[in-house]
């Protein structure tokens, strides 16, 4: 015998009349307005222009959740979205298409590589429009992202979605209101433990939200470090050098490789055929370009 969590949560905030929110709009919510006070503080800090930071919002929010739901739909669900005129259109709008018609759900199912994607596309015209450097801004946003990735897996806890691989762990989560859950009952007729693959996550991304804001408060120093025959050194490196961006990415993603370990398969192209699964292998290049920003960061600044 041991421990668990019975975790069956109302997938519904409040309401407002016979309009209900759940909670995973809630916290996609949070998280966007923690990015936008965070990234205005940093604007004001740096002396950024009003004018250049009031489109930075809608530029990255219609650039994640496009990008963040496209990569669901084409690497997770190809066979339902790509494959009939109602997944097709149940891919664009936050509908759900059955034999009685149609009704509002939300956009059920957004993936993260996806999201990331769609807002470096968006930054890219951002920065077209406002003439500010690209490693400026993605430096940045970066710097705030972990703690609205963090809102985003909080909301698929709440939302009882992208469950773990059962385990016997004392702080596993029976998901009572998942229907994948379900699907494996344990000899008391119960669904099995599982880990909490998304507290696991969210976890993570604060911290790394934390460290990246440590870093950041240390390149603002402007003494330069002594090397041992009492040279100057190089300066930390600031925001500008494309190191956040790359911290950021190389820390997301390295912890989702690992973490992924602990999931269930997502399904789609990821038939669990495969050493890793499709959340890993996507996370690869995101890990290699992180390397590298860091790297060329360090050497441009030492320069």
């Amino acid at each position: 015998m041991f421990a668990f969590i019975d975790w069956a949560p109302s997938f519904e905030a409040f309401h407002i009349g016979s309009f209900a929110v759940r909670w995973y709009s809630l916290c996609w919510c949070m998280g966007l307005l923690s990015v936008y006070l965070l990234e205005h503080y940093l604007y004001k800090e740096q002396k950024v222009p009003e004018e250049k930071f009031e489109p930075l919002f809608m530029y990255s929010f219609l650039g994640i959740l496009i990008g963040a739901r496209l990569g669901h739909c084409l690497f997770y669900e190809p066979q339902y979205y790509l494959t009939s005129m109602n997944g097709f259109i149940e891919m664009l709008l936050p509908i759900k298409i059955t034999a009685e018609g149609w009704r509002f759900v939300g956009y059920e199912g957004l993936a993260s590589h996806g999201g990331t994607v769609g807002l470096m596309i968006a930054l890219y015209f951002f920065v077209r429009r406002t003439k500010l450097p690209l490693r400026f801004v993605l430096d940045d946003i970066a710097i705030v992202t972990p703690i609205c990735a963090c809102f985003i897996r909080l909301g698929n806890l709440m939302n009882s979605e992208i469950i773990g691989r059962v385990t016997d762990v004392p702080w596993a989560f029976r998901f009572m209101m998942s229907n994948e859950a379900m699907r494996t009952l344990g000899d008391d007729g119960m669904p099995l433990p599982r880990h909490p693959g998304q507290l696991y996550e969210a976890i993570c991304y604060a911290v790394f939200f934390f460290v990246g804001w440590w870093f950041y408060r240390r390149s603002l120093k402007k003494e330069q470090v002594n090397d041992n025959n009492g040279k100057k050194g190089m300066h930390f490196p600031k925001v500008g050098s494309g190191f956040f961006f790359g911290l950021c990415i190389f820390l997301i993603f390295t912890s989702r490789i690992f973490i992924e370990y602990t999931k269930e398969v997502q399904g789609g192209l990821d038939d669990g055929s495969l050493p890793m699964d499709m959340g890993q292998l996507l996370s690869f290049p995101f890990v290699f370009l992180g390397v590298y920003c860091m790297y060329k960061a360090f050497r441009s600044t030492t320069k």
